[in-house]
């Protein structure tokens, strides 16, 4: 029980360190000078978690719904974490460029009552620009299965999990290696992208380790008074026994 609990908290205090790092990276890249997806083709390691801007068009036919994404609640911010929906991928081609962006456009509630009706969202038309992060993809869930393999590539539709690769051998189109998520707030398009730090969840890792090394306390004051008592006990008897 001692070596248990100490090795899990130890192992809590990593993962919180862990999110401390990659929070601090994320900070000093995103004051890296902001890249133009239309001067690239960048790579994940020359664009990954820096800031980007785009010019181009919205492919909304295209659009893929990933379904069980909680709702996005930023830090200090209010909101119920564990409402489900989805998390609006659509391709954006770039003006100017013969590649297309694979954009993250925010989380839609879902529809309980009826799990494959998709919300109302607003789509702009025409040429746009837009801002975001750079992340080499938007986040995997747990899915039973494999997704559909008889899907039309041209008509919306809701998957579990995003592969970047594969939706590019079913576009036949060439792709930036990596997805933007979208930054641009006060939209009225009926999406949510009050996206949370990376470092959220730190307070609770250390609350975990808490709990793992006051268990370990615990069971080494349990080690260490069932000893004394064996002590003593083992004395009252060879003292009774002269």
């Amino acid at each position: 029980m001692i070596a248990i609990g100490c090795g899990a908290g130890v192992w809590q205090l990593r993962r919180a360190e862990t999110k401390i790092a990659l929070a601090a990276n994320l900070a000093a890249r995103q004051q890296m000078p902001i890249l133009s997806a239309n001067a690239g083709p960048w790579t994940l390691e020359e664009a990954g978690e820096r800031r980007m801007t785009a010019r181009g068009r919205y492919i909304p036919e295209a659009a893929i719904w990933l379904d069980n994404r909680p709702r996005p609640i930023p830090a200090g911010g209010t909101g119920n974490a564990a409402q489900a929906g989805f998390f609006v991928m659509m391709p954006f081609r770039l003006e100017g460029v013969n590649e297309v962006l694979w954009v993250n456009r925010g989380w839609a509630p879902r529809n309980n009552e009826s799990r494959e009706s998709l919300p109302p969202i607003e789509t702009p038309t025409g040429l746009i620009n837009i801002e975001g992060l750079v992340f080499a993809h938007p986040g995997k869930v747990y899915a039973l299965g494999s997704e559909e393999s008889d899907i039309d590539p041209n008509k919306p539709r809701i998957a579990q999990n995003f592969d970047l690769e594969r939706e590019g051998q079913l576009h036949g189109w060439p792709q930036a290696p990596f997805i933007l998520r979208l930054e641009e707030m006060g939209v009225a398009d009926g999406l949510l992208r009050e996206w949370a730090p990376l470092t959220t969840g730190v307070d609770r890792h250390y609350a975990y380790a808490f709990q793992w090394f006051a268990l370990a306390f615990a069971g080494f004051l349990f080690w260490l008074i069932s000893g004394l008592r064996q002590y003593w006990r083992s004395n009252v008897a060879r003292g009774q026994g002269e």
